[in-house]
This record gives C-alpha cells, structure tokens and sequence, in this order.
C-alpha cells in the first residue's frame, strides 16, 4: 500500500499542480489520447453544464483513521485540514436555502471532525430530504467515543454509506488496510442490531464497491447480489444497495497507476469505455463539493485537483445557487473515470 503520495503533499498546490500535467498527456505523446473536452464535441455535449442541483456535498476534513490505496483525497492520521465551525456555520445558511434535496457529508472520516455531532444535529433541523454520512466503518470502532454512533446516526434518520471493497478479506485488507475487514464486518453488525438495511427499516445502509487494482468496476447489480448472498451467509449482514465506482487516476490511486507501470494501460481503458450516455448523468451535473475550506468545486475529483468552479461565485461565503447554474462545468482527462462504461459516481453508476 501507498503511505506517502509521490509528489510533495506539504505544497497542495504544486501537488495538484503536478497530477494535471500529468493527466493533460504529461507523459503522453502529444497525439496518443483524444482529450475529454474532444469527445464532448464529437456529441454536441461541449461546454458541460449544470443541471438542476439535487446533492451539495461536504467535506468537513480530510484527516482519517486509515490510509487506503485508492483514496481520491490521500487522506489518513496525518491529515490536518479540518472545516471550522465558523465555515459550517455558513455551510448552514446555505443549507436552509438551497435547492438540492440531498446532503452529503464526506472526508476522510467525517466523523473525526470535533463539531461533527454539532454538524449534524443543525443541519438535520432544515429538513433535507436524504441525509448522508459517507463513513469508512472502522472508524466506529476506533476509540470509546465513536462506539455510540450507529445510536447517533439513527436518532437523526443518517443514510450511512460505507466503502467495502470486497466481501473477502485479502481483498479488502490488501486495499484498505490490515485488519481494515474484519473491523468493517463488526461495525456492520453493530448498524444492522440499530435497524440499518435490516428488513421494513427506513434506516438506509449502502455499501460501495471500488476495484482493488487498475481494472473497470464490473455490473453494479451483479456484484450487489454477490455482496449480498456473500455477506448474509457468512456474516448475517444485510444492507440496502451496492454503489460501484470507477477509480480516477488523481492522488494516490494515480501514485499506484504509476508506481505498478499501469498509468498507460489504464488510461486507454477508461477512453476505450467512453460512454456518451453516461455524460448526461455525471455528477458534477447535479452537484456542488464544498471542501473543508468552503471553496467549491464542480466535485469532489475536481476539489483535490484545485480545480474551483468557473463562477464569481466560488465559496460558501459567497454562495449564490442562481449564478452556479450559469457557470460551464471545469472538465479535465480525469473525467474520462466517470463516464467509462456505464458511467459512476458517487451515487453509483448513472447510465
């Protein structure tokens, strides 16, 4: 597993900087891959614009209790980028105005941000129609003061979704972390004995799927049911849906693309499984990424890139939901990962 990202992580800027050059062709022949902006022309989908917004996601922080090999946002322990509660507070009068109907709170580990539980308790005031926590499950069972949280989420209605990226444990831990499996299947237990995913419950449980290596998530409803009958039968857990996601070459996965000599190869593939349909539904359509600083971003793939949304408006401060929807969408050859096959985001896929 990679600990360390290969570009220098104490100048964000120039990190981000370094990962564009190379996802621009850097270490391309000029002419060896088409430009995600020369496949929108060829269908009439260039400039790509917003639609109705539908999910303004969060990010309170990027410090975690794991390391994973695939983490878009390099986040772990040594992480200190943190939201404020002077930037939730502002995240907060948005909330209560805007027009999305979903509230995605997200990290690294969400829940290690010390004014989470405040966080949450506001903003479940407003009334948002579906609530997420996107929780890496192990942090459930971190230290004494997390083990209350499947109790916590439930008193205000959490839609949890977890990362699990196998239903075996040499491919989760190999991913995720040595002993990363066996503590997920517990912290799954402890949401199903709460209600969440069980039967008849309203307490929604959703597990996503990222490949363990430089390959294509395969069906979403194939590896559902063998998530399910896997899990069921050795485990006794059951949960509601399974989300496959493409990995995008930015980060540390880009780290691994390129330390294993797969930077290339992978690359034709995402362009070799282009899919126009998918265009229509990505993410950044229907979505606002606010970071931890309250900049924001088309989505979350864009804010570890640095890449701000193309609008005078561009922080929570500043916010103005009617300007956003004007704005062309900042696109770059990363965005070929959600529009492979059948496309995928942070809901799943989306074609």
């Amino acid at each position: 597993m990679i600990k360390k990202s290969l570009f220098a992580r104490n100048n964000d800027l120039s990190n981000a900087a370094s990962q564009l050059k190379i996802l621009s062709n850097g270490i391309f022949s000029p002419d060896e891959l088409p430009t995600f902006k020369k496949k929108l022309k060829e269908t009439n989908q260039f400039p790509l614009k917003p639609k109705q917004l539908e999910i303004l996601q969060i990010n309170l922080g990027y410090m975690c209790n794991q390391v994973c090999a695939h983490c878009h946002v390099d986040a772990g322990p040594d992480r200190k980028e943190i939201m404020t509660k002077d930037i939730m507070l502002s995240c907060l009068e948005v909330i209560k105005k805007t027009s999305a109907h979903t509230l995605d709170l997200t990290g690294g580990a969400p829940e290690m941000n010390p004014n989470f539980r405040w966080f949450v308790k506001e903003a479940s005031k407003v009334g948002i129609k579906d609530f997420i926590v996107r929780s890496n499950l192990t942090i459930l069972l971190a230290n004494k003061k997390y083990y209350d949280l499947p109790q916590f989420f439930k008193k205000y209605n959490v839609h949890i979704i977890s990362s699990m990226p196998h239903y075996t444990r040499g491919k989760t831990d190999k991913q995720r972390g040595e002993g990363v499996f066996q503590k997920s299947i517990k912290a799954l237990q402890n949401l199903n004995a709460v209600g969440y995913g069980m039967p008849n419950s309203t307490l929604q449980l959703d597990l996503v799927y990222n490949p363990s290596g430089a390959f294509l998530p395969g069906n979403q409803m194939a590896l559902e049911n063998d998530f399910k009958k896997a899990l069921k039968e050795d485990f006794n857990i059951q949960f509601n849906s399974l989300f496959a996601i493409t990995n995008l070459p930015i980060s540390r996965f880009l780290d691994y693309l390129i330390a294993s000599d797969n930077y290339k190869d992978y690359m034709h593939a995402l362009v070799d499984a282009y899919n126009p349909n998918a265009v229509k539904n990505v993410m950044c359509t229907n979505t606002i990424s606010v970071s931890w600083d309250g900049w924001l971003y088309d989505c979350d793939f864009n804010q570890m890139l640095h890449l701000k949304v193309n609008s005078k408006t561009n922080h929570i401060s500043n916010y103005n939901e009617e300007i956003l929807s004007k704005r062309n969408i900042i696109i770059n050859q990363h965005c070929y990962g959600c529009t492979a096959g059948a496309g995928s985001s942070c809901q799943g896929v989306v074609a």
